[in-house]
């Protein structure tokens, strides 16, 4: 029988815990860091998904840029998989994005095609592009009209397309080496 003194004396005991060393805390936070890193990267790809652009079923790939000039996305994507970048000066984002998106174009290695999305007139649009030392070619979606049939929901998103398919959707930041990987995975297979 247990009297009330030896449950006092047994909730005194304490059973001391043996200190985590040095290298268990350490693979206690990499393990921490890769469970919240997956998870981040498993939700992040289900938005990125979710929020990418669509295409149409009769999609409009015969554009015309800003200065008159004719844009045909499908011949452009039949030799090499073509960028499609929607954006909007009036996007703070895209201030990030539209850099790396020139860098690409001048690089010349694939096709990129901008269309700046409700950006204001073609004027506008020139002097948004020469302030900015933008050289990509630019079509003013002045209204809209071409990101909503691609059903958008976001600024900035990329399309590449490849033999006038779209081959992939993306939004959001993306750094030259992920456009120029998917690029490059799109040639290949």
């Amino acid at each position: 029988m247990t009297t009330d003194t030896d449950k006092s004396t047994e909730s005194n005991q304490t059973i001391a815990k043996p200190k985590k060393t040095t290298q268990q805390k350490v693979l206690s936070v990499v393990k921490m860091v890769l469970i919240y890193g997956l998870i981040f990267a498993v939700i992040y790809t289900a938005v990125n998904w979710w929020r990418q652009p669509i295409m149409p079923a009769n999609p409009q790939l015969q554009l015309t840029d800003y200065q008159g000039q004719s844009v045909d996305l499908a011949a452009l994507s039949q030799d090499k998989p073509t960028l499609v970048y929607f954006w909007g000066t009036w996007c703070p984002v895209c201030r990030v994005t539209s850099p790396t998106i020139d860098k690409l174009a001048a690089a010349n290695d694939y096709p990129v095609v901008t269309i700046a999305i409700k950006s204001g007139s073609n004027q506008e649009l020139r002097r948004y592009l020469g302030e900015n030392n933008y050289r990509f070619t630019a079509v003013n979606d002045q209204e809209g009209e071409i990101f909503a049939d691609w059903q958008g929901q976001v600024t900035p998103s990329y399309v590449v397309l490849k033999d006038g398919e779209m081959m992939q959707g993306l939004t959001g930041i993306q750094p030259l080496w992920s456009l120029r990987l998917r690029l490059w995975l799109s040639e290949i297979f």
